[in-house]
C-alpha cells in the first residue's frame, strides 16, 4: 500500500490544508495592502482613459470627465464583497451627484444577463454600471482583486485607492472625495 502524502487515502487531507495556507497567505497580503482604507496612490499617475458602454447604452469615457473627480469602482456580479458596498455607492452617489463628483462602476468580465441578475437582488442603483472591463483595463489600473476602487482627481491623476469593500457614504470616505475637488468646487 502506498502511504506517500500524495496518494489517494491522503489527497482529501492535502487540499483542505493547501486552501487554508492560501487563506493565511492571501490574509497578510491583504492586510498589507491596508484592505478597506482609503489611501493615496503614491505618485498619482495619470488614470490610463476608457470608453465603455453603461447598461442604459450611454458611452462613458474618463477623460469626458477632466474636471471632475471620478471615482472608478471595479466589480463582478460573483463577488460578494461587491455585492455589499454596493447600496453605500449608492448612498454616496446621492449626495455626490451634485458635488462634481462621477461614480463608474466597472464590470469586470460579465455579460448582460449577469449584471442583470446581479442588480435586481439589489435596492436601485443610479449610478452608471459600465460593461466591457478586461484583462487589460484590470492591468492598467493596477487592480490585484475585486473590489477595488480608484477615485481620480480632477487633473486626471489617480489619486485614492481603495481594495476591499468599503461604506462609501461614511463620513471619512466623504471628506476624501470632495478634498479633491479643491480648487473646482470653489
Amino acid at each position: 500500500m502506498d502511504t506517500s502524502v500524495f496518494s489517494r487515502p491522503y489527497r482529501w487531507r492535502i487540499v483542505p490544508l493547501a486552501m487554508g495556507m492560501l487563506c493565511v497567505l492571501l490574509l497578510y497580503s491583504a492586510r498589507a495592502q491596508q484592505v478597506g482604507v482609503l489611501l493615496p496612490v503614491e505618485d498619482t499617475p495619470s488614470a490610463p482613459d476608457f470608453t465603455l458602454d453603461d447598461a442604459e447604452g450611454r458611452t462613458h469615457t474618463l477623460s469626458d470627465y477632466q474636471g471632475k473627480v471620478v471615482i472608478v469602482n471595479f466589480w463582478a456580479s460573483w463577488c460578494a464583497p461587491c455585492r455589499k458596498e454596493m447600496p453605500s455607492m449608492q448612498r454616496a452617489w446621492e449626495q455626490l451627484r451634485d458635488q462634481d463628483v462621477i461614480m463608474l462602476a466597472v464590470n469586470w468580465g460579465d455579460d448582460m444577463a449577469a449584471v442583470e441578475r446581479f442588480t435586481a437582488a439589489l435596492p436601485p442603483l443610479e449610478f452608471p454600471l459600465v460593461l466591457g472591463g478586461d484583462e487589460d483595463m484590470i492591468g492598467e489600473w493596477g487592480v490585484k482583486g475585486l473590489p477595488t476602487t480608484v477615485v481620480v482627481d480632477p487633473e486626471g491623476r489617480m489619486a485614492l485607492r481603495l481594495i476591499g469593500d468599503a461604506e462609501w457614504d461614511s463620513p471619512e470616505i466623504m471628506e476624501q472625495v470632495l478634498a479633491l475637488r479643491g480648487d473646482a468646487a470653489s
